[in-house]
């Protein structure tokens, strides 16, 4: 990694988070291809966790070569162990303003 990317370190994003955090309970730290709801994760999500260090390309796919199959990075395990700074955007809960 360069000077510039570690100049350029940030938190993760929730959707970022969530998709680091899915890697933790698979078999070499393996992320998903797609997200909780079926649809292909957003390319864009993905190259920014490899740019951080939180994730690699683990092996190319020769089904679909444009799909990147990535595993945690030690530093992405970290990460996504973290709690967030604002963790009501990560909870989903719906709350009635009528009691």
């Amino acid at each position: 990694m360069n000077l510039e990317a570690q100049a350029r370190r940030h938190a993760p994003t929730p959707v970022q988070r969530l998709w680091l955090r899915r890697g933790l309970d698979q078999p070499g730290g393996k992320l998903p291809l797609f997200d909780m709801f079926g649809q292909h994760m957003d390319p864009r999500t993905i190259r920014a966790c490899i740019e951080q260090g939180w994730a690699e390309p683990w092996y190319p796919n020769p089904l679909n070569p444009d799909w990147l199959v990535c595993k945690l990075t030690p530093l992405g395990r970290n990460v996504a162990r973290q709690k967030s700074v604002d963790a009501a955007h990560e909870t989903y809960k719906i709350f009635s303003l009528i009691d």
